[in-house]
Parts: structure tokens; C-alpha cells; sequence
């Protein structure tokens, strides 16, 4: 996730003006399986990651019919995917104009994770490893494929990164030629959550795996999202050391999309979206506030983890 504080206002703000910037910004990143065409590709973004990427598939050649339809992975720079992932204008407690969003790795990122956890599954089969499940296969450090994965995780979290800092510079340029003259302030967060890293806890140098968290050390900044109708929150980490510095990276969900979609009406996703523009329709049902956890409550839970700095209430929100 990524987030910069803006120097405008609440009441620089009209309902005529976040249309346009909704529909600019609609227009200007591709969401859900869409993505740049070639004369709009981010050439220049992508070409430091060409390397390491051409080393990987020269190492597991494989990889490139892994890659399948993502293979134009330069193309799917800047651009927003689908199921939880947005783009939100935001409103904090001081009134001051945020932009948020919310997106990942992308296709490539995803078609290199279903390779390795194939080929670990591979390796504890040869291994005659007797697993509780089998989406619990591991690479032991130092075997032959961990290196390789490690570094493919490191690569897919770059290039995630990168991916929202591209989707940020295209927000900004589509909000300047709707809204009224304004910078971004100093205070930008982008944190990662889904994530592998190496730290020192408990005296041991040890690989932790974020999954559904971020980093909350003492000091980090960190995002925590609601949903397309409630609130989000930038926090600073406590650096609890009995949840590894870690915090919650969102509210979770409390049903499926299948369950959702079952529930819930357009009446319903009006209803609970009021005042956002957003999408309204049927298509987007799944992703209805009303699907998810109160993230108030979860923010309440995780007290000893984070301290609130900033509390944002969207009034624009593009979904994937």
C-alpha cells in the first residue's frame, strides 16, 4: 500500500470535480486484467528489473511458461488489478486530502509464487516428506531451490513497489487537471504486506512471512485499510516483540466474495457506500463494506501494536 498527504482541503473539494477525477483516473490505470498498451507501457520503470529477470528464467526456464499471458509484465507496470485492490481520494480527521491505493505484484508476481510453491511441493514428494497439507511445502535454506526463491520473492516485492509508485505519479497527474493547484507533502507511506523478509528476533536471525500483516516495528509507518465504505488508518509500529513488529494490514473479510454477492444487494452497496463515488454495481458487490470485518474493532484489538496517526475517510474509491 501506498499513501501521500496532499496540501489541499475538504472544502477545496466538490461532487462535479471528484467525478471527473474518478473518471480520470478510471481512464488513466488500468484495473482488473487490463493493462497498458505498448505505446504506454513504463519502458523506463521496467527496464532495471529486465536483469535479474532474464537470470531467474535462464536458472528455471520453466518460468517462461509459467509466465503464460503475464509475460508483458512492463506492461502491467501502473496498473491497479482486481479483487481488494483500489485507488482512493481520502479525507483525514485535520481535513486534508490524501491519496491511497491499495495493489501488489501483479501477474508476474503471482505466476512466479504458483511456480515455486509447485516446485516445493515437487521437492517434498522426491524428499518422501510426509506434510498435514500440501499447500504446507517448504524450501529448507540451503537446499537448491531457496536461494532461487528468495530471490524471486525480493524481485516481485521491488517490482511491487515500483508498481504503486507508478500508480501514484499517474493519480497525481490525472487529480492536477481536475482539482485546484497543490503539492504533496512530506509525509508518504508505502509499505509492503504478503511478504517475506530476514530480521533479528528473539536473538536469532530468522525469515519472517507477513501474510495478511505488516512491519509494525517501533517507528515504521504503515497503512491499515477498511473497505470501499469505511475508514483507513496510517499508524506508526510499537515494535511489539511478541508479534515479531507486526500488525494487522487491514480488516479481513468476514464472508467470500460467493457469500457476499448472495447477501447483498445494489441497494445494499448504495447504502453503505454513500457519499463515496464509486462503483455501485453488481460487479463490485463482493467488495461491499458489509463483507468485511469492523476494522475499528480490529484497530481496537491491536491497541498495543500501533498508534493511529491519521484517520482517513474516502470520498473517491476506483475498484479493480
Amino acid at each position: 500500500m501506498v499513501a501521500c498527504r496532499l496540501s489541499l482541503n475538504a472544502r477545496q473539494l466538490d461532487e462535479k470535480a471528484l467525478r471527473k477525477v474518478f473518471d480520470q483516473i478510471s481512464r488513466d490505470v488500468p484495473v482488473g486484467k487490463a493493462q497498458h498498451e505498448d505505446d504506454q507501457a513504463l519502458v523506463a520503470v521496467a527496464r532495471p528489473f529486465e536483469p535479474r529477470l532474464k537470470a531467474m528464467t535462464g536458472r528455471h526456464p520453466q518460468l517462461l511458461k509459467a509466465f503464460g499471458k503475464f509475460s508483458k509484465w512492463v506492461n502491467q507496470l501502473g496498473t491497479l488489478g482486481g479483487g481488494n485492490h483500489f485507488i482512493e481520494v481520502c479525507v483525514d480527521e485535520a481535513d486534508q486530502v490524501w491519496v491511497m491505493l491499495h495493489s501488489g505484484s501483479r501477474g508476474i508476481g503471482n505466476a512466479l509464487a504458483s511456480y515455486f510453491i509447485e516446485l516445493a511441493r515437487n521437492d517434498m514428494t522426491r524428499q518422501q516428506v510426509q506434510l498435514p497439507d500440501r499447500d504446507l511445502a517448504y524450501f529448507r535454506e540451503g537446499s537448491a531451490h531457496f536461494e532461487d526463491y528468495v530471490g524471486a520473492v525480493h524481485w516481485a516485492q521491488e517490482y511491487a513497489y515500483a508498481n504503486r509508485e507508478c500508480m501514484m505519479d499517474l493519480v497525481l497527474a490525472g487529480l492536477k487537471r481536475h482539482l485546484p493547484a497543490f503539492a504533496v507533502t512530506g509525509e508518504v507511506v508505502n509499505c509492503h504486506h504478503n511478504y517475506v523478509a530476514r530480521e533479528h528476533h528473539y536473538g536469532a536471525d530468522v525469515w519472517v512471512t507477513r501474510k495478511g500483516a505488516i512491519r509494525a516495528g517501533a517507528g515504521d509507518l504503515g497503512i491499515v485499510p477498511g473497505s470501499m465504505g469505511a475508514r483507513s488508518y496510517v499508524v506508526r509500529g510499537k515494535g511489539n516483540a511478541e508479534s515479531f513488529d507486526s500488525s494487522a494490514h487491514g480488516a479481513g473479510r468476514r464472508m467470500s466474495r460467493n457469500a457476499a454477492a448472495r447477501a447483498f444487494t445494489e441497494a445494499d452497496l448504495r447504502r453503505q457506500t454513500e457519499g463515496v463515488v464509486c462503483r455501485k454495481d453488481k460487479g463490485v458487490i463482493d467488495e461491499i463494506p458489509g463483507a468485511y470485518k469492523d476494522i475499528d474493532a480490529v484497530m481496537a484489538n491491536q491497541h498495543d501494536l500501533t498508534e493511529i496517526l491519521h484517520t482517513l475517510k474516502q470520498v473517491v474509491c476506483v475498484k479493480g
